[in-house]
């Protein structure tokens, strides 16, 4: 058991030394942004249509994860994405511990001594509960999701698998489901208990939120493919992979 524990720890290790910093640093921002953004509504001004401003970068973590299930496998994508979730929690411990430190927000001297806005800038950096329980819970669903649909997708192609095309409507579908999940599980957990969201309003952001992502998908996943190309061409993580070979032919 402990040896193990060990070689969890060691594979760990190796698989999150392999990835790009640049990928992990964008997924990790976006994941933080997301949490801190899914506290504002976009006033749509219908009433069976709602959004939050999250839905702005929610499509880095999806891309990033895309790349990464492609590259490394949908296990190892999943595990990368709960280190993420680990760190987000972690910022966002600093950022409730910055909100109880006495002292005031610079907004604070903007509008006069009026208490009700260092509060309000307290709330919204330290967090609530729920926003950040739905949240992480919404993001660890949709990441399963997520990954193991684009690898299973990607397992269809049996001609040029690591071809443009291949990746791009791996990509999109995954997304589509992925992002899906993942809005109509923070709505329903969230949005609808805490904000008074109705059914039809969590049923309608999720479905909205998920074809908005889709559309920047279509812009920015040209990018995504060739960061994973540059990834494959330049034997990103052949130590991983190495380690992950032997221990499997034992």
């Amino acid at each position: 058991m402990k040896q193990k524990i060990k070689d969890f720890f060691y594979e760990t290790r190796l698989l999150v030394q392999s990835v790009p910093s640049f990928i992990f640093a964008a997924f990790i921002l976006s994941l933080f942004a997301m949490n801190l953004l899914a506290n504002k509504s976009i006033g749509l001004g219908v009433d069976w249509l709602a959004l939050d401003t999250g839905i702005i970068v929610s499509w880095v973590a999806f891309l990033c994860m895309d790349v990464l299930t492609k590259h490394f496998g949908p296990k190892a994508a999943t595990k990368l994405s709960i280190i993420a979730i680990c760190v987000n929690l972690f910022a966002c411990l600093i950022l409730y511990l910055a909100s109880i430190i006495p002292g005031v927000w610079g907004a604070y001297y903007d509008y006069g001594e009026l208490d009700v806005i260092n509060s309000a800038l307290n709330g919204t950096f330290g967090g609530t509960w729920y926003v950040l329980m739905g949240s992480t819970i919404a993001f660890i669903g949709s990441a399963i999701v997520n990954n193991f649909a684009n690898w299973g997708i990607g397992k269809a192609f049996k001609r040029n698998p690591d071809g443009f095309g291949a990746f791009i409507l791996r990509s999109y579908a995954s997304t589509a489901i992925g992002q899906f999940v993942d809005n109509i599980v923070f709505a329903l957990i969230v949005s609808h208990f805490f904000f008074g969201w109705t059914i039809i309003q969590c049923l309608t952001c999720a479905a909205t939120g998920m074809i908005v992502e889709l559309i920047v998908e279509a812009v920015f996943s040209p990018l995504g493919y060739k960061v994973c190309d540059a990834m494959r061409k330049n034997d990103v993580g052949k130590k991983y992979f190495d380690y992950i070979a032997v221990k499997e032919n034992k």
